[in-house]
């Protein structure tokens, strides 16, 4: 065997946000170290991959690549929803001589991870044992809402990306009611990401404090949090209280339109921030309140995935289905 044919193919993975974009080398089936890098940081994508790769010994053995991109992808193409980056395969085909690139959505890659993913890094909400052979759902409140399915096959899994974060948000009560009037005066169509979501949990405090009249500092998301869980903000504590039952409310409907019997999982960077808060907080309460359905729901297994590299775990999965590299 030669010096060359003995150097293992490696296959570029990335898991490309509307805030940070992150990448990895799959090689003899192992995920290397993962490079964090901040999207504000780089002009475009090639940017911050020509920066990744040349920080690389011998990046030249990199003959593949596999990309989860928060976006709709279209014929190997995304321009990404909260991130001014557009993403082309055969662009990068050609450039970097790459033999295959594939581009999916990042909840697809969550998708693809979830009967990968250890015991240890899920916290489970509610529930039983998950129904053997049943769909499963992938939710994720983070720059936005992601939202993927995972069904089993007779030869393996097959897992479909969606846009169920742009969906319509309902409130459930008067005071939900009047939160999302606000926000349709700002925004016209209100979806779920508009409130499940960094920027959601935002103008839930906003909406909140202006319907109690309460002058409030703006705040960021991770200010928001911190001041809820601490109870040093009755505004802030509210807006996650909101954040964590509307979730439960848009989970419960996932449930029942997919028939997830398999369990559904929560990702995304905003809730891990906050694990013990999220298990007591009204998330489960509502995902089981569907009327003559909460029984149909109350045995459903839901998870809080606690793995932040879960999307690299999806990652390998497809490379090892798919073959590429």
């Amino acid at each position: 065997m030669t010096a060359a044919s003995s150097t293992p193919r490696k296959v570029l993975l990335a898991d490309i946000g509307g805030t940070n974009a992150r990448f990895a080398l799959l090689a003899d089936g192992t995920v290397g170290p993962i490079a964090h890098m901040a999207v504000a940081g780089y002009g475009s994508f090639r940017e911050a991959l020509d920066k990744y790769l040349g920080n690389l010994p011998k990046a030249g053995t990199v003959r593949a690549a596999i990309l989860a991109i928060s976006g709709p992808v279209h014929n190997g193409r995304c321009a990404l929803t909260n991130n001014p980056w557009v993403i082309d395969a055969a662009d990068l085909r050609s450039a970097y001589g790459f033999s295959a690139v594939r581009l999916i959505n990042d909840f697809e890659a969550v998708a693809w991870s979830l009967p990968h993913l250890s015991r240890d890094k899920l916290l489970q909400v509610g529930g039983r044992q998950p129904a053997a052979g049943a769909p499963v759902a992938a939710l994720g409140p983070g720059t936005g809402l992601g939202v993927a399915f995972n069904i089993p096959h007779a030869s393996g899994h097959l897992v479909f990306p969606s846009e169920g974060g742009h969906s319509t948000m309902a409130g459930t009560s008067l005071r939900e009611d009047a939160v999302l009037a606000y926000l349709r005066h700002r925004f016209g169509h209100v979806s779920a990401e508009r409130v499940l979501s960094g920027n959601g949990l935002e103008n839930l405090h906003e909406a909140l404090a202006a319907l109690s009249r309460v002058t409030l500092p703006r705040r960021s998301a991770a200010e928001i949090t911190r001041a809820g869980i601490e109870g040093n903000c009755p505004t802030s504590r509210a807006a996650i209280g909101m954040f964590c039952a509307m979730l439960g409310t848009v989970a419960g409907n996932l449930a029942l339109t997919l028939g997830a019997r398999g369990g559904v999982f929560i990702g995304g960077g905003i809730l891990r921030q906050m694990p013990e808060y999220f298990a007591s907080s009204p998330f489960r309460a509502r995902f089981e309140d569907k009327g003559r359905f909460g029984k149909y729901l109350k045995p459903i297994p839901a998870y809080l995935i606690l793995d932040e590299d879960a999307a690299f775990v999806g990652l390998r999965a497809l490379a090892e289905v798919t073959g590429i590299g």
